[in-house]
This record gives C-alpha cells, structure tokens and sequence, in this order.
C-alpha cells in the first residue's frame, strides 16, 4: 500500500480547499530534481521541446509556488495559474467539493490568486529548468477583461515558456463570452499587438460545452493567433450523479467529464484538420485514457483532479503505461501515435 493510500482517508476528512493547501505547503519541501524520461514520450509542440506528453493543468498551482516540485514528480510540463493582474479572493467558501463515488470535482473558485506580481517574482526566482506555462485571466470586476488579458501576456512573457489565455471558466461571470467570434478575434488581435519578438507560444483555453457550430468559428478565428488549444476546463453540465454534493453549483471535472472531454478534442480535431496543435484535459486518470486522447488528436494531455483520487504517483504510472502501448503498437514515438484514430 503506498503512502497516499494511508493518507487519502484522513485528507479525505478536510476540506477539499484546506488539503489542497497543505499538499502545496508540503511540496515546498519536495525534492525538485528533474526526473528522466524515457525518450519515446518527447515531443516538439509549438516549438517547444516536452521530454514527456503528460502536463499538469493549471488551477493546481495557482500562484507558481511550487512548479518545480511539481516537475520532479514526473510531469513533463507544469502550467500555473490562473493569474490575474491583481489579486482577488475569489468567490465565497465554501467552493470546492469531491464527488468521492464518481471521482469527480465540482468547483467554483472563481480565480482565486495573489495576482501578477506575486508569481512573476517567484518564477524570477527559480532556475528556468522543465518547461513552465503561465495561464493568464482576467479580474472579476475588470472594466476591460481584454485588457486584462494584454496585462498578463506583457507581465508574465519573460518567465513563462507558454502563455495560455483562459477564456474557459465558468466561474468568472461572463467570462466564457469571450468565446464569441467576435469577441474573440478582439481578444487575440489585441494580444497580438501586445506581444513581442521572441515571446513564448500562446496557447488558448476553450469550454468543452461548445457546440459544433462555436467550435468551427473559434477554429476560423484561432488559427494564426495562436500555437495551440487546450480542450477543455470544467463543464456546466451534469451527467447522472450520486454524490451527495452533485447538486452544488459550478465546474465538473474528473472522470464524469471524461467523455465530453473526449468528444470535444475529437470535434476540435475534426474543425482543425490537424492544423494547429491540440492538448486535451478533463477525466484523464490513467495510461488507456491518455492514449486514447493522443491517438484522438492530442498532442499534450493534461491531469489535475485524478491527482485527489489516485496520489501523486499516477503520474509515473500514466507514463509507464504510455510507453508500453506505444511499443505494443509499433509507434517509435508518440509524435508517430497524434491523430492516428483521428
């Protein structure tokens, strides 16, 4: 039985937030040796080099306190954030609830962090080793929301190796407007002007409840202006649930995303054809459901909520795993396996 095993019940007796917490305070501590990778996972998205597909979602590490601990547990990429030019509260607690039966995550945040400040002079910090994302919001009461965003992409370019724009949270009302063709196209013109020779990719954060229709036109206006989709954050819908917290309002992740998760990132592949780099996330919590999504179309996958249910050692799990159906099926490397089931 492994250590997490012994844990989980005692830290499934705490708040969800409050042992969220005391696993970030605790990884302060952790080595932060990068681990080696076996050479079948590395791959060359957007011009960056990931010794391994497997990423942690941002919303983990909200405020970069921990990337590199993080790393050292065998991801091959860390994103963090949400970071909004100013710090705020988020939303009242309690705001994050676990659907232990069906190893599910209902949230509400609300981008909760201590704002761009805070987390630039941490990443400044660090040794630039691994490769770090930064997933830039925008503030709830922000007169400008694109603005915002603008703010983030300038604030956050010099320590980040990615920059992602949210636009996928249903916790910042109106935020998922910003997913409007139109509205969209402001958004990343606007980031466009903003940004500089030689900044890092940006990456875009969709909703896994956009229908066919929104999917094509976000594909129209996303094409270049930016290097990659992130599919998707947590839904407002709601499959058939048991747990006793299932009515609570907010984001759904964990395994009760996982098929709209997987139907998504084949719709976006199918709008895409290919063209443009996609990383899947939600309900992704083993090796078989990895691969399902690289050889749907992914070329990155990212995991968060399956971290509360099976400890951090999925992550070398998922990886092993990985490797062996990649041998199993003749692929040399898993660039060879993105898009094969497409």
């Amino acid at each position: 039985m492994t250590l997490f095993a012994l844990a989980r019940p005692i830290l499934f007796q705490i708040d969800a937030e409050r042992a969220h917490r005391m696993t970030v305070a605790a990884l302060r501590f952790a080595p932060q040796r990068l681990p080696a990778h076996d050479p079948t996972l590395a791959i060359r998205v957007a011009g960056l080099d990931f010794p391994s597909p497997i990423g942690l979602a941002a919303g983990f590490d909200k405020n970069a306190e921990v990337p590199d601990a993080m790393l050292g547990l065998g991801f091959g990429f860390v994103e963090v954030g949400s970071l909004t030019p100013l710090p705020q509260d988020g939303n009242p607690k309690p705001r994050v609830f676990r659907l232990v039966e069906e190893e599910g995550v209902i949230n509400r945040m609300g981008f909760n962090n201590d704002g761009h400040v805070a987390a630039h002079v941490r990443l400044a910090r660090r040794a630039r080793r691994g490769i770090v994302g930064v997933n830039v919001g925008a503030n709830k009461d922000a007169a400008d929301r694109v603005a915002d965003y603008v703010t983030g992409v300038r604030a956050m370019a010099d320590v980040a190796d990615y920059l992602t724009i949210n636009i996928s949270s249903p916790n910042t009302p109106g935020l998922r407007g910003l997913q409007d063709a139109g509205a969209l196209r402001e958004l990343l013109d606007a980031v466009g002007e903003a940004r500089r020779a030689g900044d890092p990719p940006l990456f875009l954060k969709l909703a896994p409840d956009l229908e066919n229709d929104e999917i094509d036109a976000v594909i129209k206006v996303a094409a270049g202006r930016v290097d990659a989709l992130i599919i998707g954050n947590t839904t407002l819908s709601r499959p058939l649930l048991t747990s006793r917290d299932a009515g609570e309002a907010g984001g759904l992740s964990g395994k009760p995303l996982r098929h709209l998760a997987h139907e998504k990132l084949r719709a976006f592949r199918r709008a895409s054809g290919g063209e443009i780099p996609l990383i899947a996330a939600g309900g992704i919590d083993s090796a078989d459901e990895a691969y399902h999504r690289i050889r749907a179309g992914a070329s990155l996958v990212q995991l968060y909520s399956a971290l509360a249910f099976h400890g951090p050692g999925l992550v070398r799990r998922i990886a092993a795993g990985l490797v062996k159906h990649l041998h199993d099926d003749g692929f040399a490397t898993v660039a060879e396996a993105v898009g094969v089931d497409a």
